[in-house]
């Protein structure tokens, strides 16, 4: 597998549409609240806007979707919604895989699964066997994922497989290890539920990502919350160090310029 070229190696192509939009999906349990239900209310509710947007990025032409459904950091939540939000991704996985197979979306997890209760694990693996061979939407679910976790994850992998560049490294060596290597930098990153952070999530991937922050909470997300996110992209200036003067009279292919960065994955 070939690996992909960073933002701070080369200037990669863009154009109207996203080739990896990366979405933080954040405020299930204040739109529950809200409603004067349990939080699991919105948790149940947030898997809705996940077909949402998984169909409108297959509409759209979008070769790449993330979703961070569970960091590190959020063990520290209760037990009970823990164990609740482990029991949703079992069901999630059980119910929707043979749903994404036919629509020819393939299906990843990434982070640390050494938590997870070992069916999970199964299905996840699983699911994944299923669908590699699919390539309309590569839909990667960050779980048990964090930032740091990744970079730590990948310095350790690159020291075993070349021991010699403890002397020295560029950036190159260490990219090829990270979790998403297989998918190019974000184009888009947003978060839902008015938080204006990134929370450790593909911290090395954002580097020059374009953020969208917005109000709506998740469960009220879907394609035409999207399409808003995609028009406020589209009226970003993506200089990637340069000036604007530099800009003038590029004419960069349209769709994201997908078939630049398309591999075999």
């Amino acid at each position: 597998m070939s690996r992909l070229p960073s933002s701070t190696e080369a200037i990669p192509a863009t154009g109207d549409v996203p080739r990896h939009v990366a979405i933080i999906m954040d405020g299930n349990g204040r739109w529950a609240k809200k409603r004067l239900l349990p939080r699991i209310a919105g948790h149940k509710r947030g898997v809705e806007s996940v077909r949402d947007v998984v169909s409108a990025c297959i509409s759209r032409g979008i070769p790449y979707l993330t979703l961070f459904a569970f960091s590190s950091e959020n063990w520290r939540r209760p037990a009970e919604e823990v164990s609740f939000l482990m029991g949703l991704f079992m069901r999630a996985l059980e119910e929707e895989v043979s749903k994404l197979d036919r629509n020819g979306v393939r299906f990843r997890v990434v982070g640390d699964l050494s938590r997870f209760d070992p069916k999970l694990v199964e299905l996840i693996a699983r699911g994944e066997a299923q669908t590699a061979a699919n390539d309309t939407l590569n839909l990667t679910i960050a779980a048990n994922y964090g930032g740091r976790w990744d970079l730590v994850r990948a310095v350790e992998r690159m020291l075993a497989a070349q021991p010699d560049k403890r002397a020295g490294f560029v950036e190159a060596d260490l990219a090829q290890h990270l979790a998403m290597s297989y998918a190019p930098e974000p184009d888009l990153f947003i978060r839902t539920g008015g938080e204006q952070r990134i929370s450790n999530f593909l911290l090395w991937q954002l580097a020059y990502s374009e953020f969208y922050f917005t109000d709506m909470l998740w469960p009220d997300f879907g394609a035409a919350a999207l399409e808003l996110a995609i028009a406020s992209y589209r009226e970003r200036e993506r200089r990637f160090g340069r000036t604007s003067e530099q800009l003038k009279g590029d004419k960069a292919p349209a769709g994201g310029g997908r078939e630049t960065w398309q591999q075999d994955a």
